[in-house]
């Protein structure tokens, strides 16, 4: 079982290096041409155009790679061409801070959305981003034009709708002194079959005595006013009419209260659109029903207020209806009665900034439905874009209120958001190539249901700066085959070559492939290349750091000889299978360091005066001594108890040798010093070793003992005994052990004895009681044999004669 995880787990490092590979290869792999196609590949790739960065054997597309593998092949900084992106703030009006109350501003004066227009330079594969403020402005203005269904079974709710226009203007004086309202109707396409058979039902399509007004489609009765009056008698002049069908031809309407923005009076404001119904839809494709296969336009139709090619055009689809509410800035606010609850609840699903209110049976709660609505609408921002140019991305992220932050698709919106709050999105741009011709292109982001928005301009990189300095038809390109840019030579179509030197029709002579083969062998480029205009190109690695190159692509930079694993050691460059060692390296792997510092011993002289450094190493050359620095001598005699005693009765005049001293002990010269620090420290050029002994009187005394450059002997000697300050705690702790083992020794003994004198007692006890039994062991009172005796009746008794 640890084989196979050891396997799957070598296979699993393999596939990672090779992928790590694989990616840190896009620049090579791109096989780039000139300074632009490199700059397009990836944000990571530059382009060498220094003239002799090529050596012999390598193709123009390996000017492109990554920055740092570029500067390691000697490639300056200066002569590698790495545009960056950028990005420039055109227009950076403040957001407005304004309260109720405040002077009136003009809704053009109004700014919610910072900043309003900016520029980005985008190099492929580099994001550029930027911030983007979002304040909800207070006293915004608000358009509200209220859509209603005036089928026959809206007539009581018609009813309550007639003085609606002054009750909501002052509900909403709460929310905004700026108000406006308007109002249409709409019922259904008069070219239906199903609506009707005759003219007279057609002209009243209500059954009974009831009076109702014709059929028709949308009726833009009102437009947008400050004027709540004039929307209470305006409304109060509607007539129900009449329709067969349960579905409502209400996309008609909302489609034309979209895109007919004069006709409706919409300001760039706050646009809101109540649509108030309590039937169902008719959507694109139920026209056929009455012969109508002509798609919606998506136009205004408006003559005197009446949609007028209901007859000619198709319901709009709903994809179609979002699109025109978006690009008009407006929020649907669907009151519908509970009944078709779940089908509006799933059309506010694909229509964003919409809302479902629940309407009564008489629309007697619109006015709070309305207001309900709005506040749950305009809490919420969500920011929407126009569509990006091929091969452009953008990301999101939203930094909301009290520290909630959202990234991806969450990153477009903030929830919650009150009057006067502020939040803010980081937007990312990317590029991931260069549009044709390398035009610039604009896009737009906005919150949904507002009329603001941020105008970008996308301007991208598609060619180095040296580009604009090439040298068309340059006679380096041979003889005018090519334009020279950026250090190396752009050839022109149907030419090829580093030089440009050959057609694409002389590729593959013979007369050319001799000059590819060294030494008149047999292989074309040593089998690392191909022969391109009798030249060998040679090939490229999965490993970017590892190339052929050579004239015949003979060499590489990574045959070289190894150490430890590593290539030269670590220590150096292959190149041509040959190591070039770094400073203070040499061998054939680089694995010989020319640093003698590891071979001073501790006495600072090289390998201790006993031995030669070789790599780094001491090599000892007198065989007594051993150990990295030749330090360790385990025959030699120690250095300082041999001359302990002598030491001793020169400086103290005590010590074995005390009345020999002046015979025995002159062969050095004595040098008292104050205190250990006086004494000569390790770093002169001549071996020193310091030494600490004791004497009878249990006293340290300490002297280091060195022989000068002139062999002369010279001991440096601590003037002052270092004794211990109370007699030694060694013999007082001894006594103490001493004396507690036997207190031990004598608590077993006592022990042992009280366990005899009890043991005896009870074996006299149990003896005793043996003798008293009253019964044997086989006369037990109590026992009871195991054997049962039993007998056949019918034993000894003759068998009857049947």
């Amino acid at each position: 079982m640890d084989l196979k995880l050891l396997l799957i787990s070598t296979l699993l490092g393999v596939i990672c290096y090779s992928s790590a590979q694989q990616e840190g290869n896009e620049c090579l792999k791109a096989n780039a041409r000139s300074c632009g196609e490199c700059i397009q590949v990836g944000a990571k790739c530059g382009w060498c155009t220094d003239p002799e960065f090529l050596k012999q054997g390598e193709a123009t597309s390996t000017r492109c790679d990554e920055l740092e593998s570029l500067r390691k092949r000697e490639c300056g900084s200066a002569k590698i061409e790495n545009p960056r992106g950028s990005k420039r703030v055109l227009k950076n009006k403040a957001v407005t801070h304004r309260n109720k109350g405040a002077e009136k501003l003009r809704p053009e004066d109004i700014t919610q959305i910072q900043p309003q227009k900016l520029t980005l330079s985008l190099r492929s594969g580099e994001p550029q981003a930027f911030n983007l403020k979002f304040k909800r402005a207070e006293d915004y203005p608000i358009d509200l034009y209220y859509l209603m269904d005036l089928s026959y079974s809206m007539k009581d709710d018609l009813e309550n709708v007639k003085n609606l226009g002054t009750h909501l203007m002052l509900e909403m004086a709460k929310i905004t002194s700026d108000f406006r309202i308007g109002f249409g109707s709409f019922v259904e396409k008069t070219v239906m079959p199903y609506i009707s058979t005759t003219p007279a039902k057609l002209l009243n399509p209500c059954t009974g005595d009831q009076n109702c007004t014709s059929p028709f489609s949308y009726k833009n009765v009102l437009k947008l006013t400050n004027n709540g009056q004039k929307f209470n008698t305006l409304v109060g002049q509607q007539q129900i009419s009449g329709n067969l069908d349960s579905p409502e031809g209400g996309f008609d309407a909302i489609m034309q209260v979209a895109v007919c923005g004069e006709d409706i009076g919409w300001r760039n404001v706050t646009r809101l659109l109540v649509f108030s119904t309590d039937a169902g839809f008719h959507f694109a494709g139920d026209g056929k029903l009455g012969g109508i296969v002509l798609p919606n336009d998506g136009k205004c139709h408006l003559e005197n207020n009446m949609y007028t090619m209901s007859h000619y055009y198709d319901y709009p689809s709903i994809a179609h209806l979002v699109q025109k509410l978006s690009d008009n800035n407006i929020q649907t606010i669907f009151a519908v009665t509970e009944e078709f609850q779940p089908v509006y609840k799933e059309l506010k699903n694909l229509i964003p900034k919409s809302a479902v209110g629940t309407l009564s049976a008489n629309s007697s709660n619109v006015i709070n439905l309305i207001i309900d609505a709005y506040n749950s609408l305009s809490s919420e921002v969500i920011l929407e874009n126009s569509k990006l140019p091929d091969g452009v991305t953008i990301n999101y992220q939203s930094r909301c209120k009290n520290g909630v932050t959202g990234e991806g698709e969450m990153g477009r919106k903030c929830s919650n958001i009150s009057i006067g709050d502020e939040v803010s999105f980081t937007i990312s741009i990317t590029a991931n190539q260069c549009p044709k011709m390398g035009k610039s292109e604009t896009i737009k982001i906005k919150p949904l249901g507002f009329t603001e928005e941020v105008e970008i301009v996308l301007n991208f990189i598609c060619e180095c700066d040296c580009h604009k300095d090439g040298i068309k038809n340059s006679e380096i390109c041979h003889h005018g085959n090519g334009t020279y840019e950026c250090g190396a030579c752009r050839c022109n179509e149907g030419r090829i070559g580093r030089q440009c030197e050959c057609s694409t029709n002389e590729v593959t002579s013979e007369d050319l492939d001799k000059n590819c083969r060294k030494d008149n062998g047999t292989d074309i480029c040593s089998n690392n290349g191909d022969c391109v205009c009798g030249t060998c190109e040679c090939k490229k690695r999965e490993n970017p750091d590892e190339r052929y190159s050579g004239k015949f692509c003979e060499c590489d930079n990574f045959n070289c000889d190894r150490s430890n694993n590593k290539l030269c050691g670590g220590h150096g460059r292959c190149e041509c299978r040959v190591c070039i060692c770094d400073a203070n390296w040499t061998g054939s792997a680089c694995d010989c360091s020319l640093d003698t510092t590891t071979c001073l011993a501790s006495n600072k002289q090289m390998c201790n005066g006993r031995g030669t450094c070789e790599c780094g190493t001491c090599k000892c050359t007198d065989p007594k001594f051993q150990g990295p620095t030749c330090e360790i001598c385990p025959t030699c005699p120690g250095v300082c108890p041999e001359h302990k005693e002598c030491v001793q009765c020169r400086a103290f005049g005590t010590g074995e040798k005390k009345d020999t001293c002046e015979k025995e002990c002159s062969y050095f010269n004595l040098i008292k010093v104050t205190d250990r620090d006086k004494m000569p420290q390790p770093g002169q050029a001549f071996p020193l070793m310091h030494c600490k002994e004791r004497d009878a009187n249990d006293c340290w005394f300490y002297y280091s003992y060195a022989v000068n450059n002139n062999t002369e002997k010279e001991v440096h000697v601590v003037e002052t005994l270092d004794c211990p300050a109370g007699p030694d705690i060694i013999p007082i702790v001894a006594g103490v052990v001493a004396g507690i083992v036997l207190i031990g020794l004598a608590l077993l003994l006592i022990w042992k004895l009280l366990m005899i004198i009890h043991d005896r007692r009870e074996f006299a006890k149990f003896e005793k009681e043996k003798m008293n039994a009253k019964w044997d062991t086989q006369e037990n009172p109590i026992y009871k044999s195991p054997i049962n005796l039993f007998q056949n009746p019918n034993y000894g008794r003759k068998s009857a004669v049947l």
